[in-house]
């Protein structure tokens, strides 16, 4: 398997390279996929950090009065 983080920073790369091209701006697909490189950013990070964040919380909450 590929990693992950290499395929979010070569199409993220590839669409700002786009982007320097046009004069118009992007497009929506190119939105689309920024977007949607940003949800997948976020879903590995929560995935990764997921238990460590919900004990950062439990402790959090057995602090507070």
């Amino acid at each position: 398997m590929s990693n992950p983080f290499a395929a979010i920073v070569s199409l993220y790369a590839l669409a700002t390279e786009r982007l320097r091209k046009e004069e118009d701006g992007a497009t929506a697909v190119e939105y689309g996929l920024m977007v949607g490189l940003i949800a997948v950013a976020i879903i590995a990070v929560v995935g990764f950090l997921g238990d460590d964040l919900a004990a950062l919380f439990q402790t959090v909450r057995d602090e507070l009065p």
